[in-house]
């Protein structure tokens, strides 16, 4: 077990134990949110760290008495309960260590568009999105759509949502990918299976300062909401368009037309601005690093067929998992139950990094080492 590094978050728990029973961090309402979210985050491993040190201190004197003649026989049942304990807290704290996004706790810019399949997939993007809405709703997340373009047969080609609440990236980064669909659609008349696919991005809401937006990149235009993007359209010229950088390759269009506030409008499409421009700094970051260590093969995962929805057949099949684990039931997963995918694919991200940390610790001889 790693020790050194138990220590030091325990030591980093108390430092923010101290600081949030200072009166005076209430004044930084953004420091203290990021206080509070860190002081939950730590709180499970120092948890288990304190009950790990208790116990090991107990072992020590329970293997002390085993040289006493009369104690050996009670020590020697202690020894053996304490040590399995121990060792599962071993196994428990392992996981915990593991490396964790940094993201994870972060609201979520979420952007559903309709691929190949023409009005059908743009179908298959309205009921992912009321799959999406049913599942923020379970998971106690709220999902507020900022902008939506209609298409035929009252599907949607291109749907712009806001996830809020307590680790909201975690809950849905695993949706980013092609979502492809495999059913009849209501247009077709003798029966045939049609396939469709929706393309999802999830993007981690950049905080304040994380990129440097240069507002005169961004030009900003005024207009008349309209469509299914607000909640009760506006009847006034609130809706916002923000355009970075217009007319160039890096020109990025953000469009918010749900609140009836042309200042809260303007201030969520320059929040939808800046993490997409975040997310494009990720992804060439990422691309660099992919060339670097030449270890990737394909087009990237954001391109990439991660989940086919079978309606003839009601099975739901993600592709980043093996075996029966990758099958889940349609119209349970379609009624919002994203959690038990979502559990799966969690679970295989655990395992893979504990093989990757065992064969690395395998290779320096130092595996297990305090």
């Amino acid at each position: 077990m790693t020790g050194g590094r138990l220590e030091e978050l325990a030591s980093e728990f108390g430092m923010v134990e101290r600081a949030l029973g200072d009166p005076a961090m209430l004044a930084d309402a953004r420091e203290y949110a990021r206080l509070t979210r860190r002081h939950r985050e730590l709180t499970p491993v120092v948890t288990l760290y304190r009950e790990h040190a208790a116990l090991s201190r107990d072992l020590a004197g329970a293997r002390e008495l085993l040289a006493d003649p009369d104690m050996r026989d009670l020590a020697a049942g202690e020894v053996e309960t304490l040590s399995a304990r121990l060792a599962e807290l071993d196994a428990e704290l392992e996981v915990l260590l593991l490396p964790t996004d940094p993201d994870d706790a972060k609201d979520v810019i979420l952007e559903l568009r309709a691929g190949a399949g023409g009005a059908e997939a743009g179908l298959f993007a309205v009921d992912l999105l009321r799959l999406y809405t049913r599942y923020a709703e379970g998971a106690g997340l709220k999902l507020n759509v900022l902008d939506a373009s209609e298409s035929d047969l009252g599907g949607a080609s291109k749907v712009v949502a806001e996830v809020t609440g307590d680790h909201a990236f975690r809950a849905f980064k695993w949706e980013r990918g092609v979502h492809r669909v495999q059913r009849v659609p209501a247009t077709e008349s003798q029966g045939r299976i049609h396939t469709s696919t929706v393309t999802v991005a999830v993007l981690p809401e950049a905080e304040q300062g994380e990129v440097g937006l240069d507002l005169s990149e961004v030009r900003i235009d005024v207009f008349r909401s309209q469509g299914a993007g607000g909640q009760g359209v506006n009847t006034t010229d609130s809706a916002v368009r923000a355009v970075y950088r217009a007319g160039t390759p890096d020109e990025i269009v953000v469009v918010c037309q749900d609140g009836r506030s042309q200042i809260k409008n303007r201030e969520k499409a320059l929040v939808v601005l800046a993490s997409r421009l975040a997310e494009r700094e990720r992804a060439a970051r990422e691309e660099r690093e992919r060339s670097e260590r030449a270890s990737q093969v394909g087009t990237g995962e954001r391109s990439e067929k991660i989940r086919t929805y079978n309606y003839p057949q009601n099975r739901v099949t993600d592709h980043r998992l093996e075996g029966d684990a990758k099958n889940f039931a349609l119209d349970g997963v379609m009624a919002g139950g994203l959690a038990p995918v979502v559990a799966a694919l969690a679970r295989d991200e655990r395992e893979r990094q504990l093989l990757d940390m065992q064969g690395d610790g395998e290779e320096r001889g130092t595996y297990g080492a305090a």
